[in-house]
């Protein structure tokens, strides 16, 4: 996954509580917890951050990114409604996630190669 605020790309993590196992657990449009299923992307820039606010500030307004802090309280987001696991949407690779901060997370590479979600 990227940030369009991050520098780094990162991971999914998707815990095996939706009980749904491929090449790796699959994962639903609820799998949007910061530092459970979103892990950080390295430096944020986003002006919105707090901290890159403060940390911009008190370099007299030049932008200076600080440690990314994913702040992720709505779900992905369409999904798959085809297809519904634990109830809920799947995810696919169009599936993108808003953070707070202005930033929006999308996947780069889906990471499951045998099944296809519509």
């Amino acid at each position: 996954m990227q940030c369009s605020f991050g520098v780094a790309p990162s991971s999914l993590v998707v815990l095996p509580v939706n009980r749904v196992l491929t090449q790796t657990p699959d994962a639903n449009i609820m799998d949007n917890k910061p530092f459970v299923n979103i892990l950080p992307f390295g430096m944020c820039s986003s002006p919105a951050n707090p901290a890159v606010a403060a940390a911009t500030a008190a370099a007299l307004g030049v932008l200076t990114p600080m440690p990314c802090t994913p702040n992720t309280p709505a779900p992905w987001v369409p999904g798959a409604p085809t297809v519904l696991l634990a109830n809920m949407p799947t995810l696919n690779n169009t599936s993108k996630l808003m953070c707070m901060f202005g930033g929006v997370i999308q996947f780069t590479s889906p990471g499951q190669t045998t099944v296809m979600t519509p």
